[in-house]
């Protein structure tokens, strides 16, 4: 199977999939779709070395996730991947972890493929200090770089994350208005997504004259089951609501309520984070906010691709706002 078969079976002529394979502007995109559907339905790879070589450039991109058997990673990166073969571009991706050397050596070795550009998903890449995102300075030296969740400073970055910070405040905020007064704040990271939403939770609480109590911020490990018997190991430890960072976290507490008997949403009002297919799954149905995990992924191909075109006045810095989808977890 080469290029000429593609035109061949697309009814199209070679310099078409050329334009095509090579994310040109010049194609229609009914076009562009007929040549796609082609070359995904007969497995076709383009010979990405020569076509780098005649042009200037590989087409493809690097992908940077900390765990892609985390939903919201692999979410991220099914979204990313549709966007970019429509552009004609293929990519890389590669787990890196979350320790910071492993981190770095990952970023390396993408550069090393000789990739256009380097996405990096998730909030752990923007460090807690500012040695944390040397590397990722150092990445955008040589080639653009686009964080999704995530803000880091420096020439040729682009940030897309959700407005967190806005979103828990809002979600506190009608919480406190609704009668509850201790509610129980549950992370299980202290990424940089974390920290916003932490410091919208607290601003909510202050907002509404309730004290910051420090055993209603826990830090609690990602699996179901163990967030449920942590809490349960905190008997004395009285709270109205919560508010977790992720809806696994979320189905914990859950199962914690029924643990002890507690009606929800009459005794104990639950919110989880990115409305992913756990909290349809929960019962009783999740209430969670929807971080807008397409719309972020959407921006940031849309972004990198006018850069890559070399667009001028590309957008450094977005935040996409998030909505809270009610289901029977909450009460208001």
């Amino acid at each position: 199977m080469n290029i000429y078969d593609i035109a061949r079976l697309s009814g199209v002529s070679i310099a078409t999939v050329s334009r095509v394979l090579n994310g040109s502007d010049k194609v229609s995109g009914k076009t562009r779709q007929k040549v796609l559907s082609v070359i995904q339905k007969e497995g076709y790879t383009p010979n990405l070395l020569a076509q780098g070589l005649g042009q200037g450039t590989m087409h493809v991109i690097g992908i940077m996730v900390p765990e892609i058997s985390d939903l919201f990673m692999s979410s991220c990166v099914s979204f990313l991947e549709t966007q970019l073969l429509s552009h004609g571009y293929n990519y890389v991706l590669s787990s890196s972890g979350f320790a910071q050397e492993k981190k770095e050596a990952c970023a390396r070795a993408l550069l090393s493929r000789q990739i256009d550009a380097l996405i990096l998903v998730g909030s752990t890449y923007a460090g807690h200090e500012k040695k944390d995102t040397d590397f990722i300075r150092s990445a955008a030296a040589q080639v653009p770089v686009f964080i999704i969740n995530g803000s880091v400073e420096g020439e040729n970055i682009y940030s897309t994350v959700s407005d967190d910070r806005e979103a828990v405040y809002a979600t506190v905020t009608s919480m406190t208005a609704n009668g509850r007064k201790r509610i129980l704040f549950l992370s299980d990271s202290r990424s940089y997504s974390a920290r916003e939403k932490l410091e919208g939770y607290e601003q909510a609480l202050r907002d509404a004259g309730l004290p910051l109590l420090g055993d209603l911020k826990m830090h609690v490990p990602s699996g179901i089951h163990e967030v449920r018997d942590l809490l349960l190991q905190y008997r004395s430890l009285s709270f109205d609501a919560v508010l977790a960072v992720n809806d696994s976290i979320a189905v914990g507490a859950v199962k914690y309520a029924c643990a002890r008997g507690m009606r929800i949403p009459g005794d104990l009002v639950i919110v989880g984070y990115n409305n992913s297919t756990f909290a349809e799954c929960c019962e009783p149905e999740l209430s969670s906010i929807d971080n807008g995990t397409r719309e972020i992924c959407e921006q940031t191909a849309e972004r990198l691709i006018r850069v890559l075109d070399g667009g001028k006045d590309v957008e450094r810095n977005l935040a996409i706002p998030c909505r809270l989808i009610r289901r029977n977890t909450t009460d208001f």
